[in-house]
């Protein structure tokens, strides 16, 4: 695990392995680096870097919790590929990443080798939303680890065939194990914002997503995700038929990325920004 400085300073954690092309892993918005280790330990001729965000996994918690936001973090993503001298990267977004990713194809294009969005688009399901919304900065009501993996899976609707041993990775990644039961590993004060940015008024997000023009674009979708509905997952193909696509059998928001669906993808997707 290696640190850098924001220009604001915070410490944010990441990681940086492989070598050859670089992608660049951001995470979902309570998520943390970890979410990609199955991908690089796939991925061993990629250099994955892989940021904590701000106030999550292993970085600082910023004392203004207004700024967990997207620009202040597309910011930070930017920060990042400058203390690591590299000009640009693709972008690997899962979720919250991909927003960051379009995003930062909108403002820093020159900065952007190419994006893959796993289960995001620019028109996002309101009512699943509203759903993510109530549950951020909240511990879960499991006791340890053993009643998570009882209870967890079956809370996940969407998903079918996940081993009991992919369940155990995944809840240990998300909560830590205390002596008062399960707590999340990101600062409750996400929720403040998350808050504020779903009360506020829509934004048309089209615009940056067609920001990501000349750019090799691919998009994986839970084939039974309701947060990217098949409609908008239509519209993006539609207005970019180049970009590579599947629909990941047996998942929802949002596919483990080690699927083989999804790995196909996503060695053809770096086989466009070489």
């Amino acid at each position: 695990m290696q640190h850098f400085t924001t220009s604001d300073g915070l410490s944010l954690a990441f990681e940086d392995q492989g070598s050859g092309p670089a992608g660049l892993c951001l995470a979902g918005l309570t998520r943390s680096h970890h979410d990609f280790d199955e991908l690089v330990a796939a991925l061993p001729d990629v250099r994955m870097i892989r940021m904590d965000y701000r106030g999550r996994g292993s970085s600082d918690f910023d004392p203004n919790p207004m700024n967990y936001s997207i620009p202040v973090e597309a910011r930070d993503a930017l920060e990042l590929l400058d203390h690591l001298g590299l000009e640009k990267a693709a972008i690997i977004g899962s979720s919250r990443g991909g927003v960051i990713a379009m995003f930062l194809a909108a403002i820093a294009h020159h900065r952007v080798s190419g994006v893959l969005l796993n289960d995001v688009g620019p028109v996002l399901n309101k009512a699943d939303l509203g759903c993510i919304v109530s549950y951020v900065g909240q511990d879960p009501p499991y006791r340890d680890y053993d009643e998570a993996l009882q209870l967890y899976p079956s809370a996940m609707i969407g998903f079918a065939n996940v081993s009991q041993a992919r369940w155990a990775t995944e809840v240990r990644r998300l909560f830590a194990q205390t002596d008062q039961g399960l707590k999340i590993r990101y600062d409750p004060q996400l929720q403040l914002s998350v808050e504020a940015a779903f009360k506020g008024p829509d934004v048309d997000l089209w615009p940056l997503f067609d920001a990501m023009t000349g750019l090799p674009l691919a998009l994986l979708r839970g084939a039974n995700s309701s947060l990217l509905t098949e409609e908008t997952a239509a519209e993006m193909r539609r207005r970019r038929p180049d970009m590579l696509f599947a629909n990941v059998p047996d998942r929802a928001h949002i596919p483990f990325l080690d699927e083989p669906e999804c790995l196909a993808i996503i060695t053809a997707f770096l086989e466009r920004i070489k």
